[in-house]
């Protein structure tokens, strides 16, 4: 029997059981693949403690990872037993064998590993609409990105670069500042120790930003508008640090007439059209070598509990990848 990681009741790492599972079988338009690499991601701990709810307990973790199809549901046709795909809003990832939708399959092309795959597409692809869809970075802004050492900062902080972009990033040690630069990052902000927000107008001789990108939340907020320029954009994608807590609306007029928007990859990636213009973005520059994909951990799917320690703790840069 394959095996999975289950969730029989919120919690901590020790939630998650690694166990046997009867072999999932496709059902219309769904493929069954058998999984090579597993991406982890920070929404997996949001569901694994129950702060995001599962549609029924047990249930299995996961949202991404990479393998080979191996089983076709009915009415199948644009998939073959034996191709490369990927996915970034599977449902149960954590196993050795996942059913999945086809709608939100694509196929991996050769010059991209599983690995590489299971760890971009879904920090890759939500780099790829903040930078493209969100705020539309242009040759020649100035950005500002918190948590710019963490597995969608290293990708995001790459791919504005390549656009033309000067990256202010944030980060919350020494040792991520120095990542952070490596992957692009032209001024680096230890945020737990200055004042980012004094430093951003400061860089910008007092103009500030047209955007932050902002997955830390609680602990970044409000601090992040006063980055802004007039009409600047607050994109907050993720909570790390907590979630933000209600606001005056009153605040953006008061502090520029800003926008603030809380955008979420599965919209960006709903139909079949928008996941597979936006993916082939994202292929393209991983595959000319203009953004590289860091993976800094990999591990057993056995051994997801003490991932999950690191990634809460955030003691992680760049992305982990499971094997089965």
């Amino acid at each position: 029997m394959p095996k999975a990681i289950r969730v029989h009741e919120y919690g901590g790492p020790e939630a998650m059981v690694y166990e046997d599972v009867p072999s999932p079988e496709p059902g219309p338009g769904q493929i069954r693949v058998r999984q090579t690499a597993i991406g982890v991601n920070f929404i997996d701990i949001y569901f694994r403690s129950g702060a995001y709810k599962a549609p029924s307990l047990p249930f299995t973790l996961g949202k991404e990872g990479a393998g080979v199809v191996d089983a076709l549901g009915e009415g199948v046709t644009d998939f073959r037993v034996g191709e490369r795909v990927a996915y970034a809003g599977a449902t149960g990832t954590y196993a050795e064998e996942v059913v999945v939708d086809t709608k939100g399959v694509v196929h991996v092309p050769d010059a991209i590993s599983d690995e590489t795959a299971a760890a971009m597409m879904l920090k890759g692809l939500t780099a790829q609409y903040l930078l493209r869809r969100t705020y539309r970075v242009q040759p020649g802004d100035t950005i500002l990105f918190h948590a710019a050492a963490g597995g969608v900062g290293l990708i995001a902080t790459q791919w504005a670069k390549h656009l033309g972009a000067t990256v202010i990033g944030t980060v919350g040690s020494a040792e991520k500042a120095e990542l952070a630069r490596a992957h692009g990052c032209d001024h680096v902000i230890l945020y737990r120790d200055e004042d980012f927000a004094a430093r951003v107008r400061e860089i910008t001789g007092g103009k500030g930003v047209p955007v932050v990108y902002d997955g830390v939340g609680k602990a970044t907020f409000p601090a992040s508008l006063d980055c802004l320029s007039p009409f600047g954009i607050f994109a907050s994608f993720g909570s790390a640090s907590g979630p933000i807590e209600a606001f005056d609306i009153g605040i953006l007029a008061a502090k520029g007439s800003l926008f603030a928007t809380r955008p979420t990859l599965f919209t960006h990636i709903a139909t079949r059209e928008s996941l597979d213009a936006n993916a082939a973005e994202l292929f393209e520059v991983v595959a000319s070598g203009a953004v590289k994909i860091p993976i800094h951990a990999r591990a057993k799917l056995a051994d997801a509990g003490e991932v999950h320690r690191d990634l809460a703790g955030r003691q992680t840069t760049g992305a982990t990848v499971m094997i089965p």
